[in-house]
């Protein structure tokens, strides 16, 4: 499978940007997905995932209640709704395959197989 994120952009702090990660050449029902983001100095963490059937998620404690992961079968990517995003938010934002979908939701980047490329969200203060 590719991956390609779309969507980040300068913004100001307490403004929303929705974040797209589309698939191709394998279906993400294939897959349990996830976001990452890596600021500048720092080591890649782990920001929310969802399972191969959407039915369930995990987010970084961070986010939680701020962002929102989602699946568009239709379209087959994932989506990052970001909102009252913050100046910690600042950071490349990479999406990742987990290959094994029957296991539980993983945080490790070392659990992912296949990365798209990143898409940068800058936010200022």
């Amino acid at each position: 499978v590719q991956l390609q994120a779309f969507g980040g952009g300068l913004v100001r702090a307490g403004a929303s940007l929705r974040l797209s990660c589309a698939a191709s050449g394998r279906s993400i029902n294939e897959y349990n997905m996830g976001w990452f983001r890596q600021a500048p100095g720092k080591e890649r963490e782990f920001v929310a995932a969802i399972s191969w059937s959407g039915e369930s998620t995990i987010y970084e404690d961070s986010v939680r209640g701020r962002f929102t992961i989602s699946k568009d079968n239709a379209e087959n990517r994932i989506l990052l709704q970001m909102n009252s995003l913050n100046s910690g938010d600042t950071a490349a934002y990479y999406c990742a395959a987990d290959l094994n979908r029957l296991l539980r939701l993983r945080s490790q980047a070392g659990d992912y197989a296949y990365w798209g490329q990143g898409t940068l969200v800058t936010v200022s203060s």
